[in-house]
């Protein structure tokens, strides 16, 4: 019996039937069988787990940078001296800038909270009503109570986790201390007054959420000594990542109406968070990538067993007409098929671990009673995963051209064959 030529096509079904066999095997090849079902969980995993972590640090920095720019301006304007006296001047030319979004004057420091059953520092930033409903993380994350007259009041609103910690709750009172305050003969006095607490806001940052007070603007000016001044101007813009042209034309204007400004953006008063977790993600991307590149190398190892083992079979194939590269063929789809499959199984794990995440992060706190993403910690209150198709794309088009590769070896040796001397020494 030979093997005709139009019965061995390029990757035909007599190829394909030769693959399938030698990839399930007999009950003999058991040893081939385990290092070719490591192969494939090795890939499987590797590959699930660089699309895990990859996703949690894009979702990571994705909620970290809308967290910090929904709380503060994309450019912060102060004054060459210590407080900004023409802060409504500045507000009206910058408004005016194409791709500004909003523009909020605020009055800020540093005081001692006293509430129910703790005592804490905290920071106050005094804002109009309308610039609050402006910033939308801010507004739209109120979960008790309301800001609807706060302009005209002496209220204040608060985070969640400060509510907590202070074991108070909407309608209650916080004394809030500072240290600047009346000047009298004698020196300067600190200033106390309590404050109701109007609205609870939840925005999921651990830090607003417990350390930001919210004031109405007049009132902070009042309570800080700053009559008639702000701290700074916070501008907010359509695109954070593109501010250049803002900053320009901000340069440009205060230039023209003779205001002197320093101006710091986000990327300049967050550079070394944003660089680290840039630079973290791309260490991790290597450092994983090499549980691929493992899993490779035991594609290689296992296949190269295999061809020993069935090295009478290439024998035989040879001598019935099957060409070298018939050959090369069966075994390069013996091992791509086990890279294959453990990519796509690891694709479909990467994808069903990422989009329960949460689900599953609840149930291992709950199992280990222990907290595995503290917001304390991450900032945090959710452990997100934010999954870019191209990024995943290139994780899975990695994984199957290493996998191929291993199999470029094993499978030109056993094209290389030579079926006399393996039939005669067989």
């Amino acid at each position: 019996m030979t093997i005709e030529k139009g019965q061995n096509k390029p990757f035909g079904n007599f190829e394909r039937l030769l693959a399938y066999r030698y990839i399930k095997g007999k009950k003999r090849d058991g040893f081939i069988s385990v290092i070719s079902g490591f192969s494939f969980v090795g890939i499987m995993l590797g590959v699930a787990t660089l699309i895990i972590v990859m996703s949690v640090m894009n979702g990571f920095r994705a909620e970290l940078t809308s967290k910090i720019l929904g709380m503060n301006g994309h450019i912060v304007l102060t004054g060459i001296s210590v407080d900004m006296p023409e802060f409504d001047e500045v507000a009206n030319f910058v408004r005016s800038i194409e791709g500004v979004t909003n523009v909020a004057p605020v009055v800020d420091g540093q005081v001692l909270a006293s509430g129910i059953s703790a005592n804490s520092g905290v920071y106050v930033r005094g804002m109009r009503e309308q610039d609050i409903k402006d910033f939308p993380l801010i507004y739209e994350k109120i979960i008790f109570g309301s800001i609807d007259g706060f302009d005209a009041s002496d209220n204040i609103a608060i985070g969640s986790r400060m509510a907590a910690k202070f074991g108070v709750n909407v309608g209650d009172a916080i004394n809030l201390i500072s240290p600047n305050g009346s000047v009298t003969p004698f020196g300067t006095s600190p200033r106390q007054k309590n404050y109701t607490v109007a609205a609870i806001f939840e925005v999921g940052e651990s830090r607003f959420d417990s350390q930001i007070v919210l004031m109405p603007f007049a009132e902070a000016q009042l309570y800080f000594n700053k009559e008639g001044k702000a701290s700074a101007v916070e501008v907010m813009t359509e695109d954070p990542d593109d501010i250049d042209f803002i900053k320009t034309e901000i340069f440009r204007l205060a230039t023209a109406n003779d205001i002197g400004l320093y101006m710091v953006d986000w990327q300049q008063s967050n550079g070394a968070l944003f660089s680290a977790l840039k630079v973290e993600r791309n260490v991790m991307f290597i450092i994983l990538m090499l549980i691929i590149i493992i899993a490779s190398f035991n594609i290689i190892s296992g296949m190269i067993m295999l061809v020993k083992d069935k090295i009478h079979d290439i024998a035989i194939l040879r001598t019935m007409g099957a060409g070298r590269g018939s050959v090369q063929r069966v075994f390069f789809m013996t091992g791509g098929l086990i890279g294959i499959a453990g990519t796509l199984f690891g694709l479909l794990l990467g994808v069903l671990v990422c989009v329960n995440i949460e689900s599953i992060r609840s149930f291992f706190e709950a199992l280990t009673d222990t907290a595995l993403f503290s917001p304390e910690l991450y900032f945090l209150s959710e452990l997100p995963a934010k999954m870019h198709v191209g990024e995943i794309t290139s994780i899975v088009g990695v994984s199957l051209i290493l996998s191929l590769l291993a199999t470029v070896y094993p499978s030109y040796r056993a094209a290389k064959t030579d079926p006399v001397k393996a039939l005669r020494f067989e």
